[in-house]
């Protein structure tokens, strides 16, 4: 199924206009992100907001902390919009651990934390971006260390970090296809071109090669293939 993921518009509200413009583009699911949960109030009219353009929610992004400090809350907000598949999407350059042994024991900590997810029932990943794939003086990356830690954990795939790093996505999905659920569609821009954009651009604009890549991807898991862009300068209204 393809889907949307909300981050993308957060620069342009109302979230329901982004809605319905998605809805008539033949769309039909979403990915939440944090801010579009922040409070009851948010999480009741993103609720009805999805049931009135008739699109699902089948994924969402929750932030390390509140999946790990507050389970009961995640899980009455994964239920109440319609969530299977939950992922962890990033943490910031203070959080992160400085060697292998640092993103091995991230991994375990990662694992703990998803158990109260799977015993409800839903799925539970990581999303990667590019930092995961610089090479310790032992040969390894993050990405590795993770993933050989936390053994039941999914992968939500983001293609264009991958890309980003200066590595072959191919290689890595190929790798890790049995952990992959989720992918994030998105490009990057050629050399030196939307400088205001972050250096990102439309999907089949860039340098990312996505047909050998949606190839590759059908020996995965991955269920939801997420379109994304980090910085676009319009919202496509």
């Amino acid at each position: 199924m393809f889907s949307y993921q909300l981050y993308s518009s957060r620069n342009f509200p109302p979230l329901s206009a982004t809605l319905r413009m998605l809805a008539d583009a033949g769309y039909g699911a979403v990915e939440g992100y944090g801010a579009l949960y922040a409070n009851d109030a948010l999480v009741k009219e993103l609720g009805a907001a999805l049931s009135d353009t008739g699109l699902s929610m089948p994924t969402g992004h929750f932030s390390l902390a509140m999946l790990n400090d507050d389970a009961p809350k995640v899980l009455d907000i994964a239920r109440s919009l319609g969530m299977q598949r939950l992922y962890c999407p990033h943490l910031m350059p203070d959080e992160r651990p400085s060697d292998a042994a640092g993103w091995r024991a991230f991994g375990a900590r990662l694992d703990t934390v998803a158990k109260p997810y799977r015993d409800a029932g839903l799925g539970f990943g990581w999303h990667n971006h590019d930092f995961e794939f610089a090479r310790f003086a032992d040969g390894s990356t993050a990405h590795e260390r993770i993933f050989d830690s936390a053994p039941l954990i999914d992968w939500e795939c983001d293609v264009a970090w991958i890309a980003r790093a200066g590595q072959n996505p191919v290689k890595w999905i190929k790798a890790y296809a049995d952990r992959i659920t989720a992918v994030h569609v998105k490009d990057v821009a050629p050399k030196s071109e939307n400088l205001d954009q972050d250096g990102w651009c439309d999907v089949g604009e860039g340098t990312v090669k996505w047909p050998e890549i949606f190839k590759a991807l059908t020996s995965t898991r991955a269920l939801n293939y997420i379109m994304e862009h980090d910085n676009p300068k319009d919202n496509g209204r």
